[in-house]
């Protein structure tokens, strides 16, 4: 443990705290005599133990305000990451049905490009019958046309 010698409303005090925290103790007491003094000024000398009292209860009225403040915004932080999980769950089953939808797409392409390459073949089949169905008529054509 350190000693402190810190001074309150004029008077010097002599108190104990941990090693390390004796710059904190001195920040502390004189934030409070700071206050002190302030009621002091404004409420006139009532006496030591009333000025504590209402020092004291300003001090706590403002902790309690700012623990009110912190828990407001926990709770619109806390708002705040829920939104943004159901946005994000809500982006992921928007792509996970554009990935179904490009996947059913992809699969319609191959199969008209099957029926495409499909149809290609049946019509180079056919021009090829054709073709030959032809010849086959022009040269029967020319063979009538030598005998006769």
């Amino acid at each position: 443990m350190a000693n402190v010698s810190i001074k309150f409303n004029n008077k010097d005090y002599l108190l104990s705290c941990d090693e390390g925290q004796e710059e904190s103790l001195k920040s502390l007491t004189k934030f409070l005599d700071k206050k002190y003094s302030e009621l002091k000024d404004k409420l006139g000398n009532i006496g030591e133990n009333k000025l504590l009292l209402i020092t004291t209860i300003q001090l706590i009225d403002e902790y309690f305000d700012l623990k009110q403040r912190v828990t407001q915004q926990k709770k619109k932080l806390d708002e705040l990451a829920n939104k943004f999980h159901e946005l994000k769950k809500l982006a992921i089953k928007y792509k996970e049905g554009k990935d179904e939808e490009i996947t059913k797409l992809n699969n319609e392409l191959d199969k008209f490009q099957k029926i495409v390459e499909e149809n290609n073949t049946l019509y180079e089949s056919m021009l090829d019958k054709t073709t030959k169905s032809l010849e086959k008529i022009i040269s029967n054509t020319e063979s009538i046309s030598k005998v006769q």
